[in-house]
């Protein structure tokens, strides 16, 4: 990923960027506060500067609704550290209700498609505000007769359709909390997760469809059962066959009869109440079972949908995502801003790369959201969804999971369409939104993200801990934000919360990215930091590597692994992926090394290049670099990495005979 062009790739013409949601924003705050901003570094800076006022603001311009007063909007029970901090201290709120404040009869809540739906030739189906609300009545006067109340946990293995939706809404609408994973998790890995927070009622799908597969889990779900002896009850959602049922389970079509109210009776719950448990990855340990509040995500999502992602009322969002990846979470609070939320239950690539162009064409998707690898992949496929759609609605293409690079960026603009907004995301797990994103008033330049976001205060520290400008740096956040975890469940004395974040330095947040802060306040991330290579000294981004590499036309994919020797010596591999019928010649590998230390520098140039099969990939889309370079250092693979964990476990094997060639 080279250094970023000076010229951009798109720019808002005058009118989108005086129109825009986060222009109004400025000009509230001029007439309501008397503050005027020059640009947007100008109000960044008072944003993470001045938070006590930048978070009212949010709060205020939102019209946020608590059912009790806030009597202090930060409490922080020492300076020097970011945990413990309290938001809005006294407030409560209930973040469902937020939602419901746009019910309406002139558009859908939702719509939504599926592999299944598709092969029959349905296309899309719709639930209006009336039908939504009355399902969530009906689970939430359910759940509350099953004896479920505030902070009560229910859990959820479901695939991404409109019955998650519901039971989130309706967890959440009674204080209850809310955790969901994807169905195509391994059983031991939901264990993992689930066991941890004691839930009272899980709701379960017998199974989910995949490349045209219908994936049968009704075994998986009686064995998690049985391995959550606090559950109370089971719901089940027969989502692959009207007929099955798990035995001792009830039916999703009786809950939804339950007789209710007309009307939705919101519980309001502190503003620093849990809304959710999300999970680390587990790669490297037993999943971290993060917990965000109410009121928190309930601000952080308001401030990005519709400040740095312009979510309007009536428009339709889409993520592409699963129930076990934060985004999921994130796509629903787009119902927070009046956006219609659109779904899509399947494989992105099946039957081919353009299912999802085409779900955005069909459902009028105003804003588009993928992992940076669908992007690439279409890309390497050569598919062109401009020639064929007209994607007239499309304002927006957001792009998350992994850093996207120069080529993405150029094929969105050449393939998809010239002027849209690309919005390069990142965050996390670990805050449920990101730290860096859009901005509708600023331009586009390749391979870089437009800015930090309001009220993150990131910076980039050298080896030193010095912050540094247009040079690689570990991404800190020197402020605390409201959608920083609360806790980690089950974590006595915020151990686990603390080594996590604050170990490398005390009170300082290190996320873990390697990133660079251009000159134009940009940032260009390069990959996770505890994978970063380090030769001679020079710290070099992985991003940059599968750029190159992964540009070239017989790679379709790579990893690289920086290995320290005894001696002080360093050995970095290149593991490739070549296209169908392509084998690693000596051509070839000359070709790879030329094109690093052309694009870059003699330091990118790997020792040694082999090809495999595949790289191994976790369930959410990321390259398994640490645990990979555990085992290449002599790690057992199955202390390095849970294989419930990964997309693919078997490609691990191959990594594991490496090391005995190696040593034979």
């Amino acid at each position: 990923m080279p250094h970023p062009t000076r010229t951009p790739i798109y720019t808002p013409d005058r009118r989108t960027s005086d129109q825009s949601l986060l222009k109004k924003y400025m000009d509230w705050l001029f007439i309501k506060k008397g503050l005027y901003f020059r640009d947007y570094d100008d109000l960044w800076d008072w944003s993470v500067t001045d938070l006590e006022d930048f978070w009212e603001s949010i709060w205020q311009f939102f019209d946020v609704q608590s059912h009790t007063p806030y009597n202090q909007v930060i409490y922080r029970p020492t300076n020097a550290d970011m945990i413990g901090t309290e938001w809005f201290v006294g407030a409560t709120v209930n973040y469902a209700e937020h939602i419901f404040r746009h019910k309406t009869s002139q558009r859908p809540a939702i719509v939504f498609a599926s592999e299944r739906s598709v092969e029959r030739g349905q296309r899309l189906s719709a639930l209006s505000w009336d039908e939504l609300e009355r399902q969530v009545v009906a689970v939430s006067t359910w759940l509350r007769q099953q004896g479920v109340g505030v902070g009560d946990r229910v859990v959820a293995v479901l695939p991404n359709i409109p019955e998650a939706v519901v039971a989130f809404l309706a967890t959440n609408a009674i204080g209850a909390v809310w955790s969901s994973c994807s169905p195509d998790f391994g059983t031991a890995s939901v264990v993992d997760r689930f066991q941890q927070i004691e839930p009272k009622v899980l709701i379960a799908a017998d199974g989910y469809t995949y490349n045209g597969k219908p994936i049968d889990k009704t075994d998986a779900m009686r064995e998690l059962r049985l391995s959550l002896p606090s559950l109370q009850r089971v719901v089940w959602v027969p989502f692959l066959d009207v007929e099955n049922r798990l035995e001792r389970s009830v039916l999703w079509h009786d809950v939804l009869e339950t007789a209710a109210p007309d009307e939705l009776d919101f519980e309001p719950v502190p503003f620093n109440h849990p809304i959710w448990v999300l999970y680390s990855s587990g790669t490297t340990g037993k999943p971290k079972a993060i917990t965000h509040s109410v009121g928190g995500c309930l601000l952080e999502h308001l401030k990005v949908l519709t400040l740095h992602q312009d979510v309007r009322v009536g428009e339709r969002y889409f993520w592409y995502s699963t129930t076990g990846w934060m985004m999921w979470n994130f796509a629903v609070g787009s119902m927070l801003v009046g956006a219609t939320l659109v779904l899509y239950e399947g494989a992105a690539g099946y039957p081919d790369l353009n299912i999802l162009w085409n779900l955005a064409e069909a459902g009028r998707v105003n804003h588009f959201g993928g992992g940076a690898a669908y992007y690439l992949a279409c890309l390497r496929a050569g598919i062109s969804p401009r020639n064929t759609l007209s994607l007239s609605q499309l304002r927006s293409i957001g792009s998350t999971g992994s850093p996207l690079p120069s080529e993405g960026f150029q094929w969105i603009y050449e393939s998809v369409k010239p002027n849209v907004w690309l919005i390069s995301f990142s965050g996390g797990t670990d805050v449920c939104s990101g730290f860096v994103g859009g901005n509708p008033m600023l331009p586009v330049y390749e391979g870089e993200i437009q800015c930090r976001l309001l009220g993150c205060k990131v910076d980039a520290f050298d080896a030193n801990a010095q912050p540094v400008r247009n040079e690689l740096g570990e991404m800190v956040i020197l402020e605390p934000m409201p959608s920083m975890p609360i806790f980690f469940w089950n974590d006595p004395g915020n151990e686990r919360y603390r080594s996590s974040y604050f170990a490398e330095y005390p009170g300082i947040w290190r996320h873990g990215d390697f990133i660079r802060i251009t000159e134009r306040n940009g940032v260009i991330i390069y990959g996770r930091s505890d994978a970063t290579l380090n030769r001679d000294g020079v710290r070099i981004g992985t991003a940059e590597i599968y750029s190159a590499v992964e540009s070239l036309p017989d790679v379709a994919d790579s990893l690289v692994i920086g290995l320290e020797q005894p001696g002080g010596k360093y050995f970095m591999p290149l593991f490739v992926v070549l296209r169908d019928g392509t084998t690693l010649t000596d051509d070839l590998v000359k070709q790879i090394k030329q094109t690093l230390r052309n694009q870059f520098s003699p330091r990118h140039v790997p020792d040694a290049v082999y090809q495999i099969s595949e790289v191994p990939y976790t369930i959410s889309g990321k390259k398994l670099e640490t645990p990979v370079k555990k085992i290449l250092s002599g790690m057992d693979a199955s202390l390095a990495t849970s294989r419930d964990t990964l997309r693919n476990p078997a490609s691990l094997d191959q990594f594991t005979e490496f090391v005995l060639e190696r040593k034979s």
